[in-house]
């Protein structure tokens, strides 16, 4: 039986905003105040970005002839920490995906760039860079206010689901829920679209446990390789201009746009999924990180020894503390004695706000005052502790989208680093130990210089890999350019472990000490038992100016890393071929990406 769930009607930016950031606040910068001050001159929403905005009638040196059937406007833009901030972009809200065409060909005949904009949930500056503004030959395209219908099939084998590109995950995993359906693991925040979420491979944490089949629809690889096919706006030589096509799975060039880092823009997305699952997710707090993190082969709770058990594990680790916030997901069918059920996701709401006391430490950090690391770290430990008490957190049964989500946008905003590292099952263990007694002996090096670059935790989780034999569609390809693509040299390799250091923006010495830990992650997994990616969506290329600046990494090191192992004319340099051919006139660009995928 196929269901629909539109919403009965587009919502506008006002309405947007009160439903979707009514419990974010802070600070404006001061050329934000600016802005917001114009914004109120012209009538529109007063409330916090990006509720507000500015009609293009009401402001000078309009782009030039844009379609007058389209809504144009100014409005500020802003990425997940803070890190780009934009006071005035040129945005526009098509209706449908034929309004996307025309906006995309109007772009190519004016010189202009299209860049999607869904939650801008990101850290890597794929979409935009920090320096770019409305004087910018760019127009951001909201995919979030209106392409955002979803079409369900459960009948179909496997069941599936057509979703536009701005549909936000909490809702596409509810919908499936209602009817019966979900996926084996899913990013923890719920404010992403699912066009954001397919351009960087996003994805949970779940392998099978051992003995664990893998269901049908479900893939423990990343969300992307759960697509039969996508529509895109490409170029069409035939007609001279840009068109909506639809690719299926078992066509060469979809393998180029199932991952595409937004050299390519997708409107609309059918997935597989499968049955719905109970999980039951047990927290731990009192496993010291030396058991834990132990070297292979030890005895004890080990990372790998509740991986093999469950499948589903994730480890938080706050600087200078002795045991980490370890989360374990089960697949279980009935409600086990004393347990509480979850019935709705976001089940950890000492995680999704800042206590004053928190407030404080991290006032004095960014104030300069990097000695408070250690107590930072202490109290985010007690805070989670207390918190999974106080609110019965630590043993939860529930569907598998109540479980899955549990990061809101009033979380701490902090930066972070993040790779992929390729390797077997059998060397899960050697890599956590290996990675994390690395980062415990720099930052210990570096607190015995009065020096804190990390105040946020260390997040492990580890996923299956992206195998076209999970997906239901004969002669499925694999994404060429996920992080969590299988080695074809290799294939011993059956997981991928994610490795990710936060940290508050602009701590003293963070790019130096991040630009360590990239400079020994490659050296030490660079194909020998394993094998080191960059993960899109964070940071890496750490270089003299920042992230994202090796060049070096981006164009030799990143290329290289996606080519190992793979078949000639499979590989990064055939994505590349692919992109730039449907996009010759390079309206999905960036700097970023005129540098990576030129």
């Amino acid at each position: 039986m196929s269901t629909s769930f539109p919403p009965d009607r587009p919502l506008d930016g006002r309405e947007l905003a009160q439903a979707r950031y009514a419990e974010e606040a802070e600070p404006p910068a001061a050329g934000r105040r600016r802005f917001i001050a114009q914004a109120l001159a012209a009538g529109a929403a007063a409330a916090w970005w990006p509720a507000f905005r500015v009609e293009a009638a009401d402001c000078a040196a309009a782009p030039p002839a844009f379609p007058a059937h389209i809504a144009l406007f100014q409005q500020a833009y802003r990425n997940w920490s803070g890190e780009i901030q934009i006071d005035r972009m040129w945005t526009c809200s098509p209706r449908d995906p034929g309004e996307v065409v025309d906006v995309v060909n109007w772009a190519a005949r004016n010189g202009y760039r299209v860049r999607p904009r869904g939650m801008t949930h990101n850290w890597s500056p794929l979409n935009l860079a920090p320096t770019q503004d409305c004087d910018d030959k760019i127009v951001l395209l909201d995919t979030v206010a209106h392409l955002n219908r979803v079409r369900i099939d459960a009948a179909a084998q496997p069941a599936r689901v057509v979703a536009q590109a701005g549909v936000r995950m909490q809702d596409l995993l509810a919908q499936l829920k209602q009817a019966g359906l979900g996926f084996a693991h899913a990013p923890a925040p719920g404010d992403l679209t699912l066009g954001g979420v397919l351009a960087i491979d996003g994805h949970g944490t779940a392998v099978p446990a051992q003995g664990e089949t893998r269901r049908s629809g479900h893939s423990f690889g990343s969300l992307s390789n759960l697509v039969l096919a996508l529509t895109a706006v490409v170029w069409d030589p035939g007609q001279g201009a840009y068109a909506l096509r639809t690719f299926r799975r078992d066509e060469a060039d979809c393998a180029a746009f199932l991952v595409h880092l937004g050299r390519a823009l997708i409107v609309e997305a059918t997935l597989q999924a499968g049955a719905d699952q109970r999980l039951r997710c047990q927290s731990y707090v009192n496993i010291a990180a030396s058991e834990l993190f132990a070297a292979p082969g030890s005895a004890g709770r080990t990372f790998s020894g509740f991986l093999d058990r469950s499948g589903r594990v994730e480890t938080i680790h706050f600087p200078f503390t002795g045991n980490p916030w370890l989360k374990v997901w089960t697949p279980t069918p009935n409600l086990p004695p004393l347990v509480r059920e979850a019935t709705a996701p976001f089940n950890y709401p000492f995680s999704d706000s800042i206590s004053a006391e928190l407030a404080a430490l991290i006032r004095d950090i960014n104030l300069g005052d990097v000695s408070r690391t250690p107590a930072l770290g202490a109290l985010q430990y007690t805070l989670v502790a207390a918190g999974l008490v106080f609110t019965a957190g630590f043993d939860l049964w529930g569907w598998s989208s109540d479980l899955l989500l549990y990061v809101k946008p009033t979380t701490l905003r902090v930066t972070a680093n993040g790779y992929a590292v390729i390797t077997s099952r059998a060397n899960v263990q050697r890599v956590v130990h290996e990675f994390v007694s690395y980062y415990q002996a720099r930052a210990e090096a570096y607190r015995a210089q009065g020096k804190f670059p990390v105040n946020g935790p260390v997040e492990i989780r580890v996923t299956g890999l992206d195998r076209a034999g999970d997906v239901g569609v004969a002669g499925a390809v694999e994404p060429l350019l996920s992080a969590a693509r299988p080695v074809r040299a290799r294939p011993e390799w059956d997981c991928a472990v994610w490795l990710d250091l936060l940290t508050l923006p602009g701590t003293p010495e963070m790019e130096a000490f991040y630009r360590e830990v990239e400079q020994w992650v490659f050296a030490r997994f660079s194909g020998d038992y394993a094998l080191a990616r960059v993960e899109w969506s964070k940071g890496w290329g750490y270089g003299a100016g920042g992230a994202w600046s090796d060049a070096a990494v981006i164009g030799q090191g990143i290329p290289q890393s996606l080519r190992y192992g793979q078949p000639a004319g499979a590989d990064w340099d055939a994505a590349r071929a692919i992109l730039n051919r449907y996009d010759p006139a390079r309206v999905y660009a960036s700097p970023l990406l005129d540098r990576l995928l030129p």
